[in-house]
């Protein structure tokens, strides 16, 4: 007997002009891990909320969810607790106590658990996860890595047979990203634990996957094993495929001008040996390794970075900076010193919890720092704590976009930056902005369709475009922003770039704390790690990402050794077929 399944299941929010889920059937065996992947407002969230009763959103719905041969809504909420795990999307969404240890015990005691067995699963569970060092700490002191981490524990202490995750890795780096998911493959084969994860970051999770169901408009169009899904989405011509792994995306773009190749690693018989389709960098290696054995692959090595900028370019300067949050807490910034030159797109890089966010607030006047200097647009920027996120022409967009949300529909979001932003001083921090640059604004990030939602009601990636838009109404001569492709698809991140791209145009200069390594590879003129307090290294995209290793995106790390720093899907892709990259 199938632990879940799903029988024709149709959804129509209210208002709503098409279904968000449309006769989706779905079957997942006892122990097995499933991955469920899909473009942004495919119904993945949707779906996963259908299988909580607690977390199920209001509309029309027909179909039926059975767990164990139950009717869902004939499993008390109680049974639903002990049985079903669940970890969101955004960390903090489901966070209700205040220390660690709390939110670990909170679920067990809710379920009526003995203190012995209590204080056994939280032990066992920590133990495990490796969560000793920040046990006792308040939840609100915890990075993204860590709060996840947390959610993750908690909803293993309950034990449960089936763990729901969505898109649970979309604000890790991307160390954290692969342990947290090596931990969750852990609890599938070493628990026996039947896990459905929704993600946008694929290139760890796909294949691990047993199974890959793909979703579109609120309909399945592909499902089967990683590389039958991938066939089947290549087939199809499906957007979906620019959001595979990167391993997989090569060796696509690489056949698809060898038919012999092609049609051998289409084959469904093909189980091993060189033409099968790579899912992980290890395979994409060995078969990258193999094809540049048996083809002519130009080995011509891509322009190195560009010359440094002069002093006179640089738009926003910080030196030395030291800070902390408690009089007597630790360094958060441990004399940080960057300076970004005008119409720079500076990726940030770094862990969770390495004072990327910390040093972006600082950057826009929000954090004062006790040490060091910050100049903005050649002058000294003061800090205003606890006032607007735009200060002396810096706009920041915070990680969290909600921080942004006071009103209750999308367009009145946007009419709410017409009031006139101030800055520290109290003074318009730009000139109004006309009634018209709404319109811009919206058409710019996407906003078609959202204006009469409210704010609150959007995906991630959604309530991201929406509190972008009303950055931009800030006309910002230097835009910061904090993961600004989390809970992006392909698409929407090819549409981001675009946008940053036209700001750059504009005059623009873009800070980004980013953990998207392809993204940064591909679309910033800098990229700066930080370490312990301080950047610990900065150079152009080519020389950091080909001297990186743990930070590198799987395109560098596959093609490393074989063809010369290379660090793009694309780059590797024209190699193999003689052309230039685009």
């Amino acid at each position: 007997m199938a632990l879940l399944d799903i029988e024709d299941l149709t959804f129509v929010y209210p208002g709503a002009a098409r279904p968000a889920l449309d006769r989706v059937s779905l079957h997942v065996e006892a122990g097995s891990f499933l991955c469920l992947c899909g473009l942004s407002g495919s119904g993945k969230t949707t779906l996963l909320r259908h299988l909580k009763g607690t977390l199920a959103p209001h509309g029309q719905r027909s179909g039926r969810v059975l767990l164990e041969g139950r009717p869902l809504e004939e499993v008390s909420a109680v049974e639903q607790a002990r049985r079903i795990g669940f970890v969101m999307q955004d960390p903090t969404d489901q966070i209700v106590a205040d220390r660690m240890d709390h939110e670990l015990a909170f679920g067990l005691e809710n379920l009526g658990c003995d203190p012995r067995t209590m204080a056994q699963r939280v032990a066992e569970t920590a133990a495990w996860l490796g969560l000793e060092p920040w046990l006792h700490w308040p939840t609100n002191a915890l990075s993204g890595g860590q709060k996840q981490r947390m959610n993750l524990a908690a909803a293993l202490a309950l034990q449960p047979a089936l763990l729901v995750l969505d898109e649970p890795a979309s604000a890790l780096d991307p160390l954290a990203a692969a342990d947290f998911l090596t931990t969750v493959r852990k609890a599938n084969r070493e628990l026996g634990m039947t896990v459905l994860l929704a993600e946008h970051r694929l290139e760890e999770a796909y294949a691990e996957a047993d199974q890959v169901v793909a979703l579109e408009a609120g309909r399945i169009v592909a499902a089967g094993t990683p590389r039958e899904a991938a066939r089947s989405l290549r087939r199809a011509g499906s957007g979906l495929v620019r959001s595979l792994p990167a391993p997989l995306r090569i060796y696509q773009g690489v056949e698809q001008g060898d038919a012999g190749c092609a049609s051998a690693g289409d084959d469904p018989a093909v189980t091993a040996g060189p033409l099968l389709p790579p899912l992980t960098v290890g395979e994409g290696r060995r078969w990258l390794c193999s094809y540049a054995q048996s083809h002519a692959v130009a080995r011509r090595a891509f322009p190195d970075e560009p010359p440094a900028p002069s002093p006179e370019a640089i738009v926003l300067r910080a030196q030395d900076l030291w800070l902390r949050y408690e009089r007597d807490g630790t360094d958060v910034l441990r004399g940080a010193s960057l300076a970004v030159p005008h119409g720079a797109v500076l990726a940030l890089m770094g862990g969770n919890g390495a004072g990327k966010s910390t040093l972006l607030r600082a950057l826009c006047g929000l954090e004062r720092p006790y040490r060091g200097r910050i100049e903005a647009l050649g002058r000294p920027l003061r800090a205003w704590k606890g006032q607007s996120l735009f200060h002396g022409g810096v706009a920041l967009l915070p990680q969290d976009p909600r921080e942004l949300f006071v009103e209750d529909t999308v367009a009145a979001e946007l009419e709410e930056m017409l009031a006139g932003p101030r800055d520290g001083e109290g003074a318009s921090a730009t000139p109004f902005p006309p009634t018209e640059r709404l319109a811009e604004a919206a058409a710019l990030c996407g906003l078609d369709g959202l204006l009469d939602r409210h704010p609150f009601d959007l995906s991630c990636g959604e309530q991201q475009r929406v509190a972008l838009a009303k950055v931009l109404l800030l006309d910002p001569q230097v835009l910061l922003l904090d993961e600004p492709t989390r809970g992006l698809d392909a698409l929407r991140k090819d549409e981001l770039a675009a946008l940053l791209g036209h700001l750059v145009a504009r005059g623009v200069t873009v800070v980004m704390a980013s953990h998207d390594t392809e993204f940064c590879a591909q679309h910033a003129t800098q990229v700066a790690l930080l370490f312990d307090g301080a950047i610990a290294a900065i150079g152009a995209p080519r020389r950091f990402f080909s001297e990186s290793l743990f930070y590198a995106p799987a395109a560098s790390r596959m093609s490393r050794g074989t063809l010369p720093n290379a660090i793009t899907p694309q780059e590797v892709v024209a190699l193999c077929r003689g052309s230039d990259a685009e």
